[in-house]
């Protein structure tokens, strides 16, 4: 993660090498011979001062002490070449670089001790992010995963972006989602719904039940710390996933959160339509509200989860961002390297500025280990269910049939949702719908 990765490292003031400490030595020495062999006619022993000015650049007050002490002695030899020591002009200069060194120093000491500080703030963000964002495991059962985060806010390593992922018996729930607002402020709402997912998922059977206890929760939040002036105004958009070892297919419920990208692994990229039911936060607490929209899911597909932030990302004429268009170049990666390319494609399409927090979330199916743990009659089924890829590579793929997705609501009833296939190939893009 990434923040501007989400990952934040501790930040040390930085130290001087010996190849630097010799350009303001050099500068003393060359100053002291020059202004000795010019004579008294040309004076350069105030440019001395230069030497503390340029090592406060690199190095801390106390290198940069001793090289102004360096440039005082330095104007002090100029003096006593020219027989002049004890002269009020030499004492002068002797004692302007003093002040002007000490001074410099101080700005010095200033400086590093506000690095200090900001490399604490910097660990303590870190720390935040690690327990109110778990990292995610690389591996979830059949799955690779691999995340990015981009806080909005220059300093700031977590805010209102959040992703999840927790084991389930022989399946993965993953919860990705976008709190209403950006960085800090939103901080409450995202740890309040981590931790309600992450408990939640292992106790309700379906995605709308699921979705209805993580409403439920929110609503208990906002009572107690909803703000006066901001009264309903406060929710959060999820999208909630399901991924069974032993079925080619994932399941997802969106709470008004934008559709993921499902790629394949033949430079395709799939949009589907999905059935949103309104964000978290604003009480709607029937389980038959939600819709749970079914996709094809094989090995060898990645599904990309992200939150609005990607898509409203802008470049400096305000052109948004093509974000499935350009995922569309990337589809044979794996999780790790998609979202690496992804993540510096952005910051150059933004210049490193963004609008909103930016979360990004890969997950890759691969084959079921043979009789992992005891999963050898899921893997039967998973075959059962399934058909051989046709590119010949001994992959599974999802039956042809399965193709069309499917949605059902809480109630059990069913509504058809056609995905939008964007294919990218031999470096031309066409957009169709595939009708099953």
């Amino acid at each position: 993660m990434g923040s501007r990765q989400g990952h934040v490292g501790r930040e040390q003031p930085w130290q001087p090498s010996h190849l630097l400490l010799l350009i303001p030595v050099v500068l003393v020495v060359v100053i002291t011979a020059a202004d000795i062999a010019t004579g008294p006619d040309i004076v350069l022993g105030p440019l001395l001062v230069v030497a503390p000015t340029l090592t406060a650049w690199f190095a801390g007050p106390w290198t940069t002490a001793g090289i102004g002490v360096l440039a005082m002695a330095g104007e002090a030899a100029n003096g006593w070449f020219a027989g002049r020591v004890a002269s009020r002009n030499v004492m002068v200069e002797v004692i302007a670089i003093a002040v002007i060194t000490s001074l410099i120093v101080v700005l010095c000491a200033v400086r590093d001790r506000h690095a200090r500080q900001m490399a604490r703030v910097r660990s303590i963000a870190e720390a935040a992010q690690q327990v109110v964002m778990w990292p995610l495991p690389r591996r979830l059962g059949p799955l690779r995963l691999a995340c990015v985060y981009l806080a909005a806010e220059e300093e700031a390593a977590v805010g209102g972006d959040l992703y999840a992922a927790v084991r389930t018996g022989s399946a993965a729930r993953v919860m990705i989602g976008d709190v209403r607002g950006k960085g800090l402020p939103a901080l409450g709402e995202a740890a309040l719904l981590l931790g309600a997912f992450r408990e939640a998922a292992h106790q309700q059977a379906s995605l709308p039940d699921l979705a209805t206890s993580l409403e439920r929760s929110m609503i208990r939040y906002l009572a107690d710390f909803e703000p006066e002036g901001e009264a309903g105004e406060r929710f959060v958009t999820a999208l909630l996933v399901e991924i069974a070892d032993a079925e080619p297919l994932v399941r997802m419920t969106s709470c008004g959160h934008p559709a993921p990208l499902l790629l394949g692994p033949d430079n395709t990229v799939h949009v589907p339509r999905l059935h949103p039911a309104p964000p978290l936060g604003v009480g709607v607490t029937d389980p038959g509200n939600h819709v749970v929209d079914v996709l094809p899911f094989a090995p060898g597909d990645t599904l990309v989860l992200y939150t609005d932030g990607v898509i409203e990302a802008r470049d400096h004429n305000g052109v948004f961002y093509p974000f499935a268009e350009r995922a569309a170049q990337w589809t044979n990666h794996p999780p790790e390297a998609l979202l690496h390319r992804i993540e510096r494609d952005l910051l150059a399409h933004t210049d490193g500025r963004f609008g909103d927090d930016v979360a990004l979330l890969a997950i890759r199916r691969t084959l079921i280990p043979h009789d992992e743990a005891g999963e050898g009659e899921d893997r039967q089924r998973y075959e059962r269910n399934a058909e051989p890829s046709p590119q010949g590579t001994g992959a599974l793929r999802a039956p042809r049939s399965q193709f069309r997705s499917q949605s059902w609501t809480g109630r059990g009833q069913c509504a058809s949702a056609d995905p939008v296939r964007f294919a990218a190939a031999g470096g031309r893009r066409t957009f169709e719908i595939r009708q099953g």
